[in-house]
């Protein structure tokens, strides 16, 4: 089992950067495939950004990929999710979850771990 805590957050203007960082507990981090998902106000929540448990392999979603990158440092227990060139359309909670499933999922259904969110606020 895994704990996730989230922070980075804030009010950023269009065009800003923001890195979100996502703590987690326990020895076995680096067993698990880490996610970074949104949930805007009266939206569903969306996949951003996966990443492997060795770290060389990510996806994107289409909308963020080239501005968002995310990372993890497994020596650490952390993953991190750089977001450049931020749009209003990027304000959301952003969520950190885990998966124990071997390869990179998108879904959330596939991620049993999630931790409490913090939010990003882009201004227009």
């Amino acid at each position: 089992q895994v704990q996730l805590v989230e922070s980075g957050g804030g009010l950023v203007q269009a065009g800003g950067s923001l890195r979100l960082s996502c703590a987690a507990s326990g020895r076995t981090f680096g067993t698990y495939v880490m996610g970074w998902f949104r949930q805007a106000p009266g939206k569903e929540r969306e996949f951003v950004a996966a990443i492997n448990r060795s770290g060389y392999t990510t996806y994107y979603a289409d909308s963020v990929k080239g501005r968002f990158t995310i990372s993890r440092d497994n020596a650490k227990n952390m993953v991190y999710l750089q977001m450049n060139s931020l749009k209003y359309e990027d304000t959301a909670v952003y969520y950190c979850a885990g998966s124990s499933i071997g390869t990179v999922q998108k879904t959330s259904t596939s991620y049993a771990y999630w931790g409490q969110g913090t939010q990003v606020t882009v201004s227009s």
